[in-house]
């Protein structure tokens, strides 16, 4: 397996890991668990980190002149990070108007 690919599950995990935490806060939310949501959104936010942090590595290869071309692994990472960071960023919103109702 080469580094990309390596470098593309890595991202996967992590973007998962950010996913699922995510959505565990809102259903903690859900049921008036704001501690236990708000300790979800923090561990969801350091798994993306270190997704974006992988990502980073591939961009600063890229803009170095060290680009390996896209395969279809490293497509679906990207699109795997971008929509677990959406879910985050919508886990906020609805926390929040559980929080303030």
């Amino acid at each position: 397996m080469d580094k990309m690919t390596e470098i593309a599950f890595q991202i996967i995990l992590f973007a998962g890991n950010g996913r699922s935490c995510a959505m565990e806060a809102i259903q903690e939310a859900k049921e008036g668990k704001f501690e236990q949501a708000d300790k979800l959104l923090a561990e969801s936010s350091a798994e993306l980190g270190k997704a974006h942090s992988f990502q980073t590595k591939l961009l600063q290869e890229e803009a170095s002149g060290n680009g390996k071309g896209v395969n279809v692994i490293l497509v679906h990472s990207q699109d795997h990070l971008m929509t677990a960071m959406t879910v985050r960023d919508l886990a906020v919103e609805i926390i929040e108007i559980y929080r303030n109702k």
